[in-house]
């Protein structure tokens, strides 16, 4: 027997299966929102718990492991479920496992599910995806595949809540009343390594086979005191044991086996010819030449599409807060709470809410890429080119997920066995134009460069803000191969690649996805921009009472001696209090530095907001130019405020020189504080973060500097 569970306390169930199985899934559909997340004790993997009411008196503890295809290790996130499986994590003492399955991939699944058995731990297997299994045509016998594997298994569909009532009951059932043990293992463990074996089950008590053979592979990386690692080496080195033949016949044993009960259980209609339409749009997609016309192709719809299409509903949200912003100005009285709410909150809001559609549009555009396949494709396809770089194809998902937000696309590197790829991935990673960059992006590009169609349908700042990805994609790659020469290391890697099946995109996923990611710019970015918002109107509108006075008391007698150019006089006033300010005090003593780059004292204090999150730039701009601008103004858009902008020399702020400047700074430069703290978070150390900023926020400058004397 597994022995009987302790019901007068929360149980601990593990939560293991393959990388995307639908683990999450589930996950988050048994806890709800009764989740949190830590690390695991001296590592840097996410540690994810949640609690669900199982029955009656019956609490559960549900710890998502990361996922992992088999119980031999090689990343570090895969060690932290090796350990808890193995029984090596003393924070972590599981009851019970459950082992998500994936239908559509049964076979591979089953590899690490038979591990998982042999280990004679008490054992639930949750099959999902079934449904993508009924539309490839294969049907599953579940109880003859129950009888088969001897452990309960329930069909699940977390999205719909399908089966989670049954796999509770189950859960109860286990919990109450443990199965008893297989009556053989999946495969004759023993019969692998015997006398190794035999031996070492002899230094531990009640130990099975297959852990037997794990010590003998992996005791090194175990708690165990010196007695016991010199008694499992001598075990070794006197029966010649060879760790990596073990493997590799194990797992031949286990696939047979598994091809035996797939006979037996499983009836797959027509392989052969997914097979074939996935071969053929394979030697299109990803041929030498034709693979990287196509991707280039993709690429450019998809930037077009993000300007083409959100174009019109970025239009009605600007004429809408115009006019907003005119019938306050009129209707209320003057004073300085509404003042804050027109040019502080009102200001703010409209920099939040403008650029949604064009994230919303992006998302769902990536979304729909992920879902058909051709993503993985991608990586595939960048491998040769990654490896001349000094990275590999692995890299490519996190560059990917950079677009997205570098931060979470900096935590996937996990998933990169090789230290040096692995660190060379993070260097590189936020020079990935994330969507942060698109409101600035978006500003700057409309400002200097013309909306011109080209052939009735390429439009000019497309291809502009396609450029600007390319760009960043670029420099990463040149980065990479640079400090490729500076991080040393011997390790060799290989790149290992799953290809799904092509499918068609889920709709609904894709919608899903859109309508999440503008709630999260809104919710999470628009909280720093509006905080920011109001920081900074408070900021512009007070400063230092001797100045501002003295600019008051010098256009107050300006005006009485000239009453005819009041209106004038009253709008230079308002420019000179706000160069008089506390955020133009910081702004002009930062300035120096930035004019050679064609910056003024305005985009100097944006810069230094905008570290806090990329995307507050465009907040700080529209309020220093509506707490700059007199009342007439406040109807008028951002962009109109800025292209309006001139210089003491009557010059524009915004021509073209200095658009593309700030466009490359922002391309180049660390502007996202939360990005360092993640990277010193992946690589333990303040090292690496101090030569991200040192050497994006120097390349940003020289790069800067030569647009701008290239374009002035």
């Amino acid at each position: 027997m597994y022995g009987i569970i302790e019901l007068t306390r929360p149980i601990n169930i593990a939560l293991v299966g393959n990388p995307n199985s639908g683990k999450s899934s589930l996950f988050n559909t048994l806890t709800g929102l009764k989740q949190q997340v830590g690390n695991f004790p001296g590592v840097t993997v996410d540690k994810k718990t949640g609690y669900c009411k199982i029955a009656a008196g019956l609490e559960a503890a549900i710890i998502d492991l990361p996922g992992t295809y088999s119980l031999y290790p090689r990343r570090g996130d895969e060690w932290v479920s090796y350990k808890v499986l193995l029984k090596q994590d003393e924070t972590l003492k599981p009851d019970l496992v459950i082992l998500v399955v994936d239908a559509s991939n049964l076979k591979r699944n089953l590899l690490f599910c038979s591990q998982i058995i042999d280990l004679r731990l008490p054992v639930i297997v949750a099959l999902t995806m079934m449904d993508l299994a009924k539309q490839k045509g294969t049907q599953i016998d579940i109880p003859g595949l129950e009888r088969e594997l001897a452990v309960p298994i329930i069909p699940v569909n977390p999205r719909k809540n399908r089966g989670i009532e049954h796999l509770k009951k189950s859960i109860e059932a286990v919990a109450a009343n443990p199965h008893p043990e297989p009556s053989h293992d999946f495969i004759d463990c023993a019969a692998l390594a015997t006398k190794p074996v035999e031996q070492v089950k002899q230094l531990f008590h009640q130990m099975n086979d297959y852990e037997a053979i794990h010590y003998l592979i992996n005791h090194e990386s175990f708690s165990l005191n010196d007695v016991l690692q010199e008694a499992i080496e001598g075990i070794e080195t006197k029966h010649k044991f060879n760790p990596t033949r073990t493997q590799a016949e194990e797992i031949m044993l286990r696939y047979g086996r598994i091809k035996h009960i797939m006979q037996l259980t499983v009836v797959e209609k027509d392989p052969l010819k997914n097979e074939l339409l996935n071969d053929k749009l394979d030697n299109i997609l990803l041929d030498r030449r034709w693979g990287y016309i196509i991707l280039l192709f993709v690429l450019f719809l998809l930037f077009q599409s993000v300007f083409w299409v959100a174009r019109y509903p970025m239009d009605g949200i600007e004429w809408a807060f115009g006019k907003l912003g005119g019938w306050l100005t009129v209707d209320l009285p003057e004073a300085w709470w509404s003042d804050l709410l027109i040019k502080g909150v009102l200001a703010g809001l409209s920099g939040i809410l403008v650029f949604v559609p064009q994230i919303m549009i992006l998302f769902g555009l990536i979304t729909i890429l992920e879902d058909t396949g051709y993503m993985a494709r991608i990586s595939f396809l960048m491998d040769k080119l990654m490896r001349k770089v000094g990275l590999n194809g692995k890299s490519v998902m996190p560059m990917i997920s950079g677009f997205a937000c570098a931060v979470p696309a900096i935590m996937t590197a996990r998933n990169i066995e090789n230290r040096k790829e692995r660190l060379l991935t993070i260097m590189i990673t936020p020079l990935m134009s994330c969507s942060a960059r698109l409101p600035v992006y978006t500003i700057l590009i409309a400002l200097v460069i013309p909306s011109k169609l080209y052939f009735g349908f390429l439009s000019l700042q497309g291809l502009v803000m396609m450029g600007l990805y390319m760009m960043g994609t670029v420099m990463a790659l040149i980065v990479a191969w640079v400090m490729k020469w500076f991080i040393r290391s011997k390790e060799r890697s290989f790149f290992i690649l799953e290809l799904p099946m092509y499918r068609a995109p889920r709709w609904k996923n894709a919608l899903s996805t859109m309508v999440q990611k503008a709630k999260i710019f809104v919710f999470d970015a628009g909280k720093v921009i509006m905080m920011i918002s109001l920081l900074l109107w408070g900021l512009s509108t007070y400063g230092p009472p001797q100045k501002m006075q003295a600019v008051t008391h010098k256009y107050e007698q300006l005006i009485r001696d000239n009453p005819v150019q009041e209106k004038e006089l009253n709008k230079i006033r308002k420019t000179e209090l706000l160069q008089s300010s506390f955020a133009g005090t910081l702004g002009k003593t930062i300035e120096p530095v930035i004019r050679p780059l064609g910056y003024d004292w305005k985009i100097a204090i944006a810069l230094i907001t905008s570290f806090a999150a990329r995307e507050v730039f465009v907040g700080t701009m529209a309020t220093l130019y509506s707490v700059g601008e007199d009342a007439d103004h406040n109807s008028s858009t951002l962009r109109q405020k800025m292209a309006a902008a001139v210089r003491p020399d009557g010059s524009k702020v915004y021509d073209l020189a200095t658009g593309l400047s700030l466009l490359m700074f922002y391309v180049l430069a660390m502007q996202c504080m939360s990005t360092l703290a993640v990277v010193k978070r992946e690589t333990r150390s303040w090292k690496w973060p101090v030569i991200q900023l040192s050497y994006m926020t120097g390349l940003a400058y020289v790069m800067s500097w030569l647009v701008y004397r290239l374009f002035s």
